[in-house]
């Protein structure tokens, strides 16, 4: 069954003049930003932002903080099984490019970044709830994220992805609220400050069946560590402006979508719990709707119940039965 599945990518390119697709989910980050009245003032202000952190952060031999430019490309993943008789919408990533402005040379950044699923969707804003539902104590399923687990470990080891990138994705978003973080005597000239969860949290044990695990990072004059998902050594096999292209990327829209944790006023201490409620932070100038996102998270998930987990749900079941016993 696994030779069913096949993957195609698309990308284009993240600029001031980017227009959602029809298909795009618009729970993605940067879709979210790209619409509206002040679409194109949030997204030349966003790449500004991008771009300006990496120069801070890439500061040798760039006295003027102007040597680079990050460029972004949205990837889009789409799924094709025969039986289906077509591609259905799986993944969009985030990937950046560097322009050396003194060099002239480009230099590409790290696939992965603001990692947005379909199926994902489909299981912490559906299943989940549904599982829940009528239960005193919240809980998941023995096998929650086994589907989506093996649907992205195919993508990455398919002929797909290596004929696009060279190296395995990095997946980097928000440090849980729910969990304690404690400052480790570790330190990156780069990621910076390492920290250690209390606990794993369900979006690592999610993101742990894609294959994935996770480090915590608090980046030089950051305010909050990042959680980073990857696959093999995160600090010895990316170098030194490769990472920080998903710092410098992540981080911004970091600071636009939860400024109370990454746009606070304070950095993070030795013992640290992000909070949504913590009230001494700074708005950036770039709007954001964080309450639609989370209502189109739920519309998006039964999205993809409609049209992929019911219709193929046979298919789906053989091929992950499959594929899960390899």
């Amino acid at each position: 069954m696994s030779n069913d599945f096949a993957f195609s990518i698309k990308s284009i390119v993240f600029d001031e003049n980017y227009r959602p697709a029809d298909n795009t989910r618009l729970t993605t980050n940067f879709a979210n930003l790209a619409r509206g009245t002040r679409r194109q003032e949030n997204l030349r202000n966003t790449l500004r932002m991008i771009s300006n952190r990496f120069n801070n952060l890439a500061h040798w031999d760039n006295p003027n903080g102007d040597r680079y430019a990050v460029e972004l490309e949205i990837i889009s993943v789409e799924l094709n099984i025969d039986v289906a008789g077509g591609n259905i919408p799986l993944i969009e990533i985030l990937k950046p490019n560097i322009v050396d402005k003194t060099s002239g040379e480009r230099i590409a950044g790290i696939a992965g970044n603001n990692f947005s699923s379909y199926v994902r969707d489909y299981d912490f804003s559906v299943l989940l709830p549904e599982y829940n539902n009528h239960k005193a104590t919240f809980s998941a399923p023995d096998d929650f994220g086994d589907f989506h687990g093996k649907l992205f470990r195919h993508f990455v080891n398919s002929d797909t992805y290596k004929a696009h990138f060279n190296k395995p994705p990095v997946i980097c978003i928000s440090a849980s609220s729910s969990k304690i973080y404690h400052r480790t005597e570790n330190r990156h000239p780069i990621l910076g400050v390492e920290y250690q969860q209390n606990e794993f949290s369900s979006t690592d044990a999610y993101f742990g069946k894609m294959g994935l695990q996770v480090r915590y990072f608090m980046p030089p004059d950051s305010a909050a560590p990042l959680a980073f998902y990857f696959v093999g050594d995160l600090l010895g096999d990316y170098s030194n402006l490769e990472l920080i292209g998903t710092i410098s990327t992540m981080e911004t829209f970091q600071k636009i979508y939860r400024p109370e944790i990454y746009n606070a006023n304070c950095a993070a201490g030795k013992v640290y719990q992000p909070s949504l409620k913590h009230q001494d932070y700074s708005l950036t100038q770039i709007v954001y709707d964080r309450e639609e996102r989370s209502q189109l998270a739920v519309k998006q998930g039964k999205y993809t119940e409609e049209h992929f987990i019911k219709p193929y749900k046979n298919v789906l079941e053989q091929w992950a039965a499959t594929a899960l016993s390899n």
